[in-house]
């Protein structure tokens, strides 16, 4: 019978590509790591890795062998799950990657409703990239990610995955009190200097696909992904940039919808199919959505 443990290094294989990458996002060392899937070899009774050099790659059988160990460990994580739903009350850990404007406005308001009516479930936050929380997710290493996309900068990475959406707000232009009223028209700014995030390419993306609609490319002067000190910036009188809702409460700049052209940003959060109906993403996804 094959190991389950040893079907996992193969998966981890086939997805990091070397015995050090697995070696290290277990916590093992590299000849355990080989010496174990030598033995998933004599247990599966085929060639499942191929030596080129110092380095190893999987042979027809081990690709086809792994790809059984990921269906295998999806059903595994499934059944251990339907166990844990049997009792009525969500508890237990569940590991949380999100972004700050959203955890502010959002999450900490949910997580404070969810002590009072179900004390048994915790909630752990980290702070992460969309890009890498996602891949983190697959990996086993979060439960649910609160991931968003831009409507001019949608991305397609959660093939495979479980998606809730949680709501859609608008994206916004903050410019310094008294500088104009009413929506804006984007030409007008052509020879700003303009604030976009510093930390991934959507904010980027976002201000120059609007401005190329416009008909000019951005000035782009400063990168800050703190969106509080962009707007600090604003005020002060250093540059214009787009903002979501949620984060215009700072006195001194004014939101500024888009002159024909409705900027949004979607909020989903993502969880791997085998979670998806556990009730702790239930009890979770449900309090995000109030």
């Amino acid at each position: 019978m094959l190991d389950l443990t040893r079907l996992r290094l193969l998966r981890e294989l086939a997805r990091r590509g070397t015995m050090t990458a697995v070696a290290e996002v277990l916590g093992q060392t590299s000849s355990a790591v080989s010496q174990q899937l030598a033995i998933l070899e004599r247990e599966a009774r085929a060639p499942l890795l191929e030596r080129i050099g110092r380095r190893v790659r999987l042979t027809a059988e081990g690709q086809r062998l792994a790809a059984h160990a990921e269906t295998i460990m999806q059903a595994v994580e499934a059944a251990e799950l339907d166990l844990r739903a049997a009792r009525d009350a969500p508890d237990g850990t569940l590991e949380v990657a999100t972004f700050p404007s959203f955890a502010k406005a959002r999450l900490l308001p949910a997580l404070q409703r969810l002590r009072q009516t179900w004390p048994g479930l915790t909630v752990t936050i980290r702070e992460e990239e969309p890009i890498d929380s996602l891949e983190a997710l697959r990996e086993g290493r979060r439960d649910l990610v609160i991931d968003f996309a831009y409507s001019l900068t949608p991305r397609g990475d959660t093939a495979g995955l479980t998606v809730f959406p949680i709501l859609e707000e608008p994206v916004l232009l903050a410019l310094p009190v008294h500088d104009r009223e009413g929506p804006v028209n984007l030409r007008d700014l052509a020879e700003a200097d303009w604030i976009v995030g510093s930390r991934q390419s959507d904010d980027h993306r976002l201000a120059e696909r609007a401005c190329a609609l416009a008909g000019f490319s951005p000035r782009i002067v400063h990168t800050i992904d703190d969106y509080d000190l962009m707007l600090r910036m604003v005020a002060a009188g250093l540059g214009v940039g787009f903002a979501p809702e949620m984060v215009f409460d700072l006195p001194g700049v004014v939101a500024h919808p888009v002159a024909d052209l409705a900027l949004a940003r979607r909020i989903q959060a993502v969880t791997r199919p085998t979670l998806a109906n556990s009730a702790r993403v239930k009890a979770l996804v449900e309090a995000l959505s109030v």
